[in-house]
């Protein structure tokens, strides 16, 4: 599936999206929303992707969270679903559904996938589990029990996005890069991902790790501190092994006086070492789930 980086659509789409309430009835506003919806849901439209002429090697594209947003605007409350499973949503974001042809595996349990969601062949969804509108998730990829998988959020090939792991999303600002894992990583249980990070291919993520924007990450293979800049995410180096750690304060202003004197700590992501093939064999059961 190929992403056309400014297709026809995307005019449509800033144009409605700039009428603001006067979209609201209009079928041809309807048309165009229905059409980006159905391109998200397909793959062929996404949030952001691949790009090797960026700085970071991904692009993203406003128009389409824009054309999210519309769907929003476009849609009334209505009851959805059946006897078994029934909800009030807005009717232009119901329950994606899914049959054997497209080889993705939906364990029952309580999952849900919004439409306007990527899934591609080889997924996994242990219940409960959801995905929301706008997020990419590549083949072979498992996301486990009670799991989320943020509005816009991109998900590369054969990852393990464990229990409960959260992998926040982003509607607005629409110019906001969306959280993105790269392929081969594994994303440990009760993990958090959020604020636009990118989380570089074959990283690791320990169980409990917590990365957003403003989370500095120590680098002790290194000898660096990875930080977010001014227009730049946290980005987490290819193959890191990152575990949730802690730094002591050190006396001075602001109360780090008692807290030195009380032994209190901060919270500190620490990449400890860079992935070998002795870490590949910790998710060699990944494997035999699939």
């Amino acid at each position: 599936m190929k992403m056309i980086d400014r297709p026809p659509l995307a005019a449509r789409i800033e144009r409605y999206f700039e009428a603001g309430a006067a979209a609201a009835g209009d079928p041809e506003a309807m048309d165009a929303f229905l059409e980006l919806r159905s391109g998200l849901s397909e793959g062929s439209v996404r949030a952001a992707s691949p790009d090797g002429e960026s700085a970071l090697g991904w692009r993203v594209h406003p128009w389409v969270k824009q054309g999210i947003l519309l769907g929003f605007r476009l849609g009334v409350l209505q009851q959805m679903g059946g006897e078994e499973f029934s909800f009030v949503d807005k009717a232009t974001y119901p329950v994606r559904r899914f049959d054997a042809a497209d080889g993705v595996r939906i364990v029952p349990g309580g999952s849900s996938v919004r439409e306007g969601a990527y899934l591609a062949r080889g997924v996994v969804c242990m219940p409960p589990m959801y995905v929301n509108v706008g997020a990419y998730i590549d083949e072979g990829t498992m996301v486990d029990s009670h799991a989320l998988v943020g509005s816009c959020a991109q998900i590369g090939k054969r990852v393990h996005l464990s229990a409960a792991a959260q992998i926040g999303g982003v509607l607005e600002p629409v110019n906001a890069a969306p959280v993105i894992i790269e392929d081969d990583v594994l994303v440990g249980g009760n993990t958090g991902v959020y604020e636009g990070t990118l989380v570089r291919r074959r990283a690791v993520l320990g169980a409990g790790t917590i990365l957003t924007r403003g989370t500095p990450v120590y680098d002790i293979v290194r000898g660096e501190v990875v930080k977010a800049s001014a227009g730049q995410p946290l980005v987490i180096p290819e193959g890191a092994v990152v575990v949730p750690g802690a730094r002591s304060l050190k006396p001075g202003a602001g109360g780090a006086d008692h807290a030195a004197q009380w032994g209190l700590s901060l919270y500190a992501p620490v990449i400890v070492k860079y992935r070998d093939d002795k870490t590949d064999l910790s998710s060699a059961l990944e494997d035999l789930l699939r």
